[in-house]
């Protein structure tokens, strides 16, 4: 019997054909087991003809083909759907724009030997950023310290996407009551897993400025994310978020 975990790994991409290739082949590197599902938003650059490409030459990669920007945060749901309707174990979300190092890889699923849900942590000792604006890191610290008062999780870095999830553990989490669509995803989602009961944990990261492509930060959906996260926070505080009820086996 192979007791080797099922692993997923997702990448949701717009206009990302500069940074695909090199990246599933160095994803296949630290973790050559993996299947990467490549989740793609009609990239006008043609990164989904791309990825089809690929998938057509290695059985361990998929592709989702979405209409348009749906948005980040619907595009990792769908993966997360996708890792549970096809019984994987885990499911790793990474950008693909290359500020997920996969060299990180085995450290963070080493991790889940004993967590739910492994964070690649940038606020840890021995994690950090490199070549970052100093006002997207001083809002990612504000937006983290929000979390921790008002969500009340024990983590350092719950803005980070580079995640690893237990699938079991996504089935019990609720997720169709996830409100964010955008930046506000990645707290919304983890807080989810804290009411379902998963236990986490941090592994170091250095997140790196991307290889190739434009980024896709929006002013915006930073702002409109601040303002979900305080709703989300705030009804915690006020006892109207609760631990869901246990799923029947």
């Amino acid at each position: 019997m192979n007791s080797e975990p099922r692993i997923l790994v997702s990448l949701a991409t717009y206009n990302e054909s500069g940074n695909l290739p090199k990246l599933i082949e160095e994803i296949h590197q630290y973790a050559p087991t993996a299947h990467v599902l490549v989740v793609d938003d009609n990239s006008p650059d043609g990164t989904g003809k791309l990825a089809d490409d690929m998938a057509a030459r290695d059985p361990r990669i998929h592709v989702m083909h979405r209409a348009g920007k749906l948005g980040l945060g619907t595009a990792i749901l769908a993966a997360m759907r996708y890792a549970i309707e096809h019984g994987y174990d885990w499911h790793v979300n990474m950008d693909a724009d290359f500020s997920h190092p996969p060299r990180f890889l085995p450290g963070i699923l080493a991790g889940m030997a004993t967590k739910d849900v492994m964070i690649g942590s940038r606020y840890i000792a021995g994690g950090g950023t490199e070549n970052w604006p100093v006002k997207r890191l001083v809002i990612s610290r504000f937006v983290n310290m929000i979390v921790r008062f008002l969500m009340r999780m024990p983590v350092k870095d719950a803005s980070g996407a580079y995640r690893c999830y237990r699938v079991s553990k996504l089935r019990e989490a609720e997720l169709h009551k996830i409100r964010s669509r955008g930046y506000s995803f990645q707290q919304e989602v983890l807080f989810r897993c804290h009411k379902a009961g998963a236990t986490m944990g941090e592994y170091p990261i250095l997140f790196e400025n991307r290889r190739a492509g434009a980024s896709k930060v929006n002013g915006k959906e930073a702002l409109r994310s601040i303002g979900m996260i305080l709703l989300v926070g705030m009804r915690n505080v006020a006892g109207l978020e609760r631990r869901p009820k246990p799923t029947r086996s």
